[in-house]
């Protein structure tokens, strides 16, 4: 199925639009289904509508049915019930639920005849017979209809009365058989054959088939459930309206043919066009409108019905409260305790930084660096002064070296000026100039006679 996008659609959807959205695909485009399951979660409130789970053992779906339809069903449902519903596929807007809008319901039967029915239907659903793919659309407007019916049952005479009344300018071909009985599938496969062999450009030639019979027992519609015939059916290149029993009566043949009508009136309204189409369209519309009237006001319904299954008593809340109160007080005790012994171990931590930074502490450890410090004081004292005195020794002894005395006494003399200044050049004297030498133990005065320069 394609789902057409509008460009002109916005980008993000609300997600009320998109439950909408979603329910409004499911509701047209899927057709009334069968299921079949246990019922569980069987509510029901007093708006009258019905509310239910239905399940089998792999997996459950929710289910509502309302009162307007609910008041039809012929047996009192609980709990545990195997049941038969037909539905539509829906979804509950509020909560975007999947779910089934029921609109019959049946107690559920599972003899023999139902059980070959099931494993028959399955074998032929592997097989692709009841495909979509393989189905032949239905003329909106057939030249010859071709009735492959009993000629005295009820069937065909609501067909025909209904064709002429709609339509009656279509031709319609009958081509007997018994419906009932160990032969009858095998006749009604030769008519459809019948059908078929007939010249595609013949005039004779049907466009459309309408396999049809009235309503009866599982047992009196068997021949529509064999196999020899919904293979006819199948390999039929006419295609097949399937309309036997009544609504509620489903067949193999129905599911092989390529449509299935109710009834057999409703495959007459089927495939005969009316005239007044126009006004069916706008009572079409008036019906839609209705219904949609309806499903509106059932799901604003069931939306009450929701709330009202969400309302709670006062004392609940109270309950509920008080617990919540208990909690909290429970929480604030263990706060305020975790608080005090944080407060404690704080104050316990300060003290002991209190009494670090005691002053008897601080004069105590000041006194021991006073100590330390006068230690260092005195030693550095006398490492300087010991240092002095060995640089005075030294120094001493430099002198004692360099001194002019030193050399004085071993032998030598210093010659002066009369201004006591050192001679040290022949050529600062002249002849007759007076001089003092002085040696180590006095001076002598002296007049220069001579001057002999080296």
């Amino acid at each position: 199925m394609d789902v057409q996008i509008d460009p002109q659609q916005p980008s993000a959807l609300t997600v009320s639009q998109l439950n909408r959205r979603a329910r409004q695909l499911l509701e047209t485009h899927l057709p009334l289904v069968w299921v079949e399951g246990e019922i569980s979660n069987f509510s029901r409130p007093g708006s009258g509508h019905w509310y239910l789970t239905l399940k089998d053992e792999h997996a459950q779906v929710r289910c509502a049915m309302f009162r307007n339809r609910n008041n039809l069903v012929r047996f009192v449902p609980e709990n545990g019930s195997h049941v038969m519903i037909r539905c539509r596929v829906s979804i509950y807007e509020g909560r975007g639920d999947f779910q089934l809008i029921i609109e019959h319901m049946e107690e559920a039967g599972y003899g023999a005849l139902q059980r070959q029915f099931d494993e028959l239907k399955q074998r032929l659903s592997q097989e692709g017979l009841f495909s979509e793919e393989y189905k032949l659309p239905i003329p909106s407007l057939p030249k010859r209809i071709g009735l492959v019916t009993s000629p005295t049952g009820a069937a065909i005479k609501d067909i025909l009365s209904i064709l002429k009344r709609r339509f009656p300018a279509i031709p319609v071909t009958l081509y007997p058989s018994i419906v009932q009985g160990k032969t009858a599938a095998r006749e009604l496969a030769e008519q459809i054959a019948r059908a078929n062999g007939i010249a595609t450009d013949s005039e004779q030639r049907c466009d459309v088939l309408l396999l049809s019979r009235g309503g009866g027992s599982i047992e009196d519609l068997w021949a529509f459930n064999e196999e020899l015939l919904a293979r006819a059916i199948y390999d039929s290149d006419i295609p097949i309206v399937s309309a036997v029993g009544h609504e509620t009566d489903f067949t193999i043949a129905d599911f092989v043919a390529d449509y299935r009508a109710a009834t057999p009136s409703a495959a007459a309204e089927i495939l005969s066009p009316d005239g007044q189409q126009l006004l069916a369209n706008f009572e079409g519309y008036e019906q839609l409108l209705n219904d949609t009237i309806l499903q509106r006001i059932n799901t604003s319904n069931q939306h009450v019905d929701y709330l009202n299954r969400r309302l709670r008593h006062p004392g609940e809340k109270l309950t509920y409260q008080q617990t919540q109160l208990k909690s909290l007080e429970l929480r604030l005790k263990q706060a305020v305790l975790a608080k005090l012994n944080e407060q404690s171990h704080r104050i316990d931590s300060l003290e002991s930084k209190i009494n670090q930074n005691h002053p008897n502490q601080q004069l105590d450890h000041l006194k021991l660096q006073v100590k330390t410090l006068d230690q260092r004081l005195v030693g550095g004292m006398k490492n300087l002064m010991n240092q002095k005195q060995q640089r005075w020794k030294n120094s001493v002894q430099l002198l004692n070296t360099v001194s002019p005395l030193n050399t004085l006494q071993r032998g030598y003399a210093i010659v002066l000026d009369e201004n006591q200044h050192v001679v040290r050049s022949v050529s600062d004297k002249t002849p007759g100039d007076k001089v003092s030498t002085k040696l180590i133990d006095g001076s002598l005065l002296c007049t220069i006679d001579k001057i002999i320069p080296d």
